[in-house]
C-alpha cells in the first residue's frame, strides 16, 4: 500500500521542507493550498477526497504574521487558520477512512512574555494580547472537533530555523551589513527549532499512538536573544554587529510593515511533554543547529 500524507497550508518554508522529506521517505504527497495546481480550499469534495485514506494530515496553513497588525490584516490572521482548520476538521467527519493522526500547528507565542521562568505544555502562563487570543482560537478550533478514529495533535511550534528561507535569511543579512548585535533589550529569550526537529517530531507522533494534545515544539536549549546574535555573528565570521535599540527597531519595523513583538517577546519555551515521551533532539543546542544551516 502507498503511504499518503497531506500537508495543508504546505507551499511556505516548513511545508516545502516537509514534502522533501516525506517524498524521500517514500511517501505520496498531497498539497492543500490557494496556489495551482494544488487541492483548493475553495473545492471542499476534492479535499475530502484528497485525505481520505491518508495515514496523516499537517496543517501548517495560516497568513503570514509579519506584516503590521492593522485591522484588515489581523482579520486575514485569524480568518486563515481558523477558517482552514474547520474546513479540514468538516472534511475528517466526511471521510470513510480518516487518517489515523491530525497535526495542526499552533504556536509558542500562546504563553507570556516570560524573562523569569520556563513555559510548559502544564505549568505554561497562556497571555494576552492579540496574538494570544489567535493561537487560542486556533486551538479551540482544532479541539472543538471529536474525532473518535483521528487522533489530534497541536504544536505550539517557536521559531524554526532552517537553510534555504525562513527567518534566517534577514537574521543573516542583519550580521552581513554589520547590523547583527542585540535587539532591544537582548535579555528576552528567543525559543527556536531547527525545521529537521520539526518533521522528525510529526514522525515521532506518528509512531507513538498514544500520544495526543498539545505539545511544545521547541528546542530543549533556548537562548537569549543576546546568546542568539552572539552564537550568530561567531558561525559566520563576524567580529562586530552593531546593537538595535528598541526605538530603533520600533522605526524600522513600520518602515518595512512587520511587528517589533516578532523580535522583542521573551519567549521562553520547553518542551517538556515530547522530552517526557522519550523523543531526542538532532539539533538540541543552537550552535549545532547553527553549523548545520550555515555549512547548506
Amino acid at each position: 500500500m502507498e503511504k499518503k500524507i497531506v500537508i495543508a497550508g504546505g507551499t511556505g518554508f516548513i511545508g516545502q521542507y516537509l514534502q522533501k522529506k516525506f517524498l524521500d521517505e517514500g511517501y505520496k504527497v498531497t498539497i492543500i493550498s490557494r496556489q495551482s495546481p494544488h487541492v483548493s480550499w475553495d473545492r471542499p469534495n476534492d479535499i475530502v477526497q484528497s485525505i481520505e485514506g491518508a495515514d496523516m494530515l499537517i496543517n501548517l496553513a495560516g497568513k503570514s504574521v509579519d506584516c503590521r497588525y492593522n485591522e484588515k490584516n489581523k482579520a486575514g490572521i485569524f480568518r486563515s487558520r481558523t477558517e482552514t482548520t474547520e474546513i479540514l476538521g468538516s472534511a475528517l467527519i466526511q471521510c470513510q477512512n480518516p487518517p489515523s493522526l491530525w497535526i495542526n500547528s499552533s504556536t509558542a507565542t500562546i504563553y507570556r512574555h516570560a524573562e523569569d521562568r520556563p513555559m510548559t505544555e502544564e505549568d505554561g502562563d497562556i497571555g494576552t494580547g492579540f496574538s494570544v487570543e489567535v493561537a487560542k482560537k486556533w486551538e479551540e478550533a482544532f479541539f472543538s472537533f471529536s474525532l473518535p478514529a483521528t487522533r489530534q495533535a497541536a504544536l505550539r511550534i517557536a521559531i524554526v530555523l532552517g537553510p534555504d528561507g525562513g527567518v534566517m535569511t534577514p537574521y543573516k543579512n542583519l550580521v552581513k551589513y554589520g547590523l547583527g548585535g542585540v535587539q532591544g533589550p537582548g535579555d528576552q529569550r528567543f525559543s527556536w527549532i531547527h525545521v529537521e526537529d520539526v518533521f522528525r517530531i510529526i514522525l515521532f507522533l506518528n509512531e507513538e499512538k498514544e500520544l495526543s494534545g498539545v505539545f511544545n515544539c521547541s528546542s530543549p536549549n533556548p537562548v537569549t536573544n543576546r546568546e542568539f546574535m552572539s552564537h550568530l555573528r561567531t558561525a559566520m565570521n563576524k567580529k562586530i554587529g552593531l546593537p538595535t535599540p528598541k526605538w530603533m527597531l520600533e522605526a524600522g519595523a513600520l518602515f518595512i510593515k512587520t511587528e517589533t513583538e516578532l523580535v522583542l517577546k521573551s519567549r521562553w519555551v520547553i518542551p517538556k511533554r515530547l522530552e517526557k515521551a522519550g523523543f531526542v533532539f538532532q539539533y538540541g543546542t543552537l550552535e549545532k543547529a547553527l553549523r548545520h544551516i550555515l555549512a547548506k
